[in-house]
């Protein structure tokens, strides 16, 4: 489950030497972090965010490789099986002061994340989870707890392409309402596609 501009919030960075990139997962992952944990659902499955680690990155890019995953989401990196390109964009959002990035743990095994940035002044999330985890109501769990405890600004924003229906619920579920629609390029794609602009207000 994808929430599409995963692209725009990891856009291409420049010079990824591979020194600076292992200097950077040292500063910043290598450091315990506090944790939010959710309750056991009806299927006693459990549920927490907490702060990324240096050992999620890797996952985290195992999972974007899905196809399907990265069709749906859309606006992805034009080149998703580049891992340096990957993990440099990771490492300069996690040092970005303007997002707030978490993981999503399952049962005890990383998911997926969830994350806001800024666009344009605005504070806009994302989130993405492995395919495995489709369907099991983790993606609005997740988008809920990490609006209610880590990311309070209002009003936030979200887009999503007009045929990613899955991600599109998600957000509704979790009180964003469409309040517009553009076109953009879309790399998983390889055109210009159409998506929504949505906004939780309250």
């Amino acid at each position: 489950m994808t929430v599409s501009r995963f692209g725009s919030w990891f856009s291409p960075a420049a010079g990824n030497a591979n020194r600076w990139v292992a200097e950077s997962m040292r500063k910043c992952c290598d450091k315990k972090q506090p944790s939010i944990r959710g309750e056991k659902n009806s299927m006693a499955h459990e549920l927490l965010l907490r702060d990324v680690v240096n050992d999620d990155l890797p996952i985290f890019f195992e999972q974007q490789l899905n196809k399907e995953a990265n069709y749906m989401a859309a606006f992805t990196a034009k080149d998703p099986t580049n891992q340096e390109a990957f993990t440099a964009h990771w490492l300069r959002n996690l040092a970005n002061e303007t997002t707030i990035n978490k993981t999503i743990v399952f049962d005890g095994q990383v998911a997926g994340s969830v994350a806001s940035y800024e666009e344009e002044g605005k504070p806009e999330v994302t989130y993405w989870l492995g395919k495995e985890y489709w369907g099991k109501g983790i993606a609005t769990w997740a988008l809920k707890e990490f609006l209610a405890r880590y990311n309070k600004t209002r009003p936030i924003y979200a887009r999503v392409a007009k045929d990613n229906l899955g991600s599109r619920r998600v957000l509704e579920k979790c009180g964003f309402r469409i309040i517009g629609e553009s076109k953009g390029f879309a790399n998983a794609r390889g055109q210009e596609i159409e998506e929504f602009h949505l906004e939780l207000a309250e």
